[in-house]
């Protein structure tokens, strides 16, 4: 592989073992790998929706969009289009899996987002998490201005059964690699929300390597 790919990647250690939520790969010129500086990302683990990560006992309410009120659960159901009205985002949606070895496979368009399938679907109770490429090959890429997200800004999921899920920006944080929140990111929800997660800090071009990564938590506020 010829070009050069800033992605996401979130690797941090849960109970003793190695956890990793949606991610971005850095490639080195030649080679797309798995993590960022050669790290290797393994995926959270496999629970049913709404169970991915920490125990149902340390729930919280959610914030439902800085004050709103946060809607009912959507059935299951594929996303397919991801729409960010105030960044102009309008991106179709891959399917993100897992690679041999356990590292969480990556948008292979930059122009795309990807929606990790292994996690709930966007709508359904739990955290579903859709990532992003930051950069790729220098150039903007789909999640470039997600750090710039709002308190109350609205994401808007068109999934398969013809229904749109309508989140609305609960915060937005900012995160070293190394102390990346997996239980916060992931853990069991009373409610449907959403995680949208890329790269962030200043990129070291030499490394290749972006230093942070910035998530996104919204909540489901209504459907359409």
């Amino acid at each position: 592989m010829s070009r050069r790919s800033e992605d996401t990647v979130i690797t941090v250690r849960r109970r003793g073992r190695r956890v990793a939520g949606c991610a971005i790969a850095a490639a080195l010129a030649t080679v797309l790998v798995a993590g960022c500086g050669g790290q290797e990302a393994a995926p959270p683990p496999q629970l049913p929706s709404g169970q991915q990560g920490g125990d149902s006992s340390h729930d919280e309410a959610p914030d439902a969009g800085a004050g709103g009120r946060a809607a009912a659960s959507m059935p299951k159901s594929a996303p397919a289009r991801l729409s960010i009205p105030s960044l102009q985002v309008s991106s179709t949606l891959e399917t993100l899996g897992q690679k041999k070895g356990g590292a969480m496979e990556t948008p292979r368009d930059p122009d795309k987002a990807g929606w990790y399938q292994p996690g709930p679907t966007p709508g359904s109770q739990g955290p579903a998490v859709i990532a992003g490429h930051v950069s790729w090959n220098g150039k903007p890429s789909v999640f470039e201005k997600i750090s710039t997200m709002k308190a109350g800004d609205t994401i808007e999921v068109a999934r398969q059964d013809g229904k749109t899920a309508k989140f609305t920006v609960d915060r937005v944080a900012q995160y070293p690699k190394n102390k990346f929140p997996t239980v916060e990111v992931y853990k069991n929800l009373d409610h449907a929300g959403l995680r949208l997660i890329t790269c962030g800090g200043q990129y070291d071009e030499g490394q290749h390597y972006y230093p942070d990564n910035v998530v996104v938590f919204a909540s489901l506020t209504g459907s359409a």
